[in-house]
Order: C-alpha cells, then structure tokens, then sequence
C-alpha cells in the first residue's frame, strides 16, 4: 500500500516562495507495472473544488495549471519523491496542498499541507 508523507508548507507573504516535497513508501520498484506512474500537487481553497497544480510523470513530462506557470516548478525523483518549488507567490495560492500519486492500482493521497499567503 502506498502512503505519501509530506512536508514544507507554512505561511508567507507575498512574492516570497515556499518548497513542498511529498515522499512515498511502499511503492513498488520503477520497474514493476504497479509502480507509481504520476506524482504531483492538488490544491483546495476554502469553497473552491479541488484543483490540479502540478504533476510529473515517469517518463519526466510536467503538467501545469495555467495559474502557476512560470512560477511554481515540480522536480520528481524516479516518482519515489516529489518537490513543488513555489515561487512569487501570491494571495490566490492560499489553499491545503494535497500530495496525490497514480498508478494502475488507483490514487493516492497525503493528508494536504496548509499553504498560506498574506498580502
């Protein structure tokens, strides 16, 4: 079963930057077809649904909401790990961060990280 941890996350102001990182255990070798294929970040605000920040693949292709290009940056490692590197920060990134990861098995989630922005 895998489980993600993650880290980072806090409050800041605006324009500063902030690095999340997401670890998984249980994760079967890259090799075995169960592996982990698709590691990245969502993000909910209050009221708002769920949203898709940034992902990365196996084969190393990202994924970005149009919100964040340019500032945020997502670097995986083998999809063992995963770090979001924000950067610019801005009011409207004030949401729980949530750590999922995708293989053939199904998704999984971490328990979300709180990410807050003062203007």
């Amino acid at each position: 079963q895998v489980q993600l941890v993650e880290s980072g996350g806090g409050l800041v102001q605006s324009g500063g930057s902030l690095r999340l990182s997401c670890a998984a255990s249980g994760n079967p070798p890259s090799r075995n077809i169960f592996s982990i294929n698709v590691m990245g970040w969502y993000r909910q605000a209050p009221g708002k649904q769920r949203e898709l920040v940034a992902d990365i693949s196996r084969g190393g292709s990202t994924t970005y909401a149009d919100s964040v290009k340019g500032r945020f940056t997502i670097i995986g490692d083998a999809l063992n790990s995963v770090t979001l590197q924000m950067n610019s920060l801005k009011p409207e990134d004030t949401a729980v961060y949530y750590c999922y990861a995708k293989s053939i098995l199904g998704d999984y989630w971490g328990q979300g990280t709180q990410v807050t922005v003062s203007s």
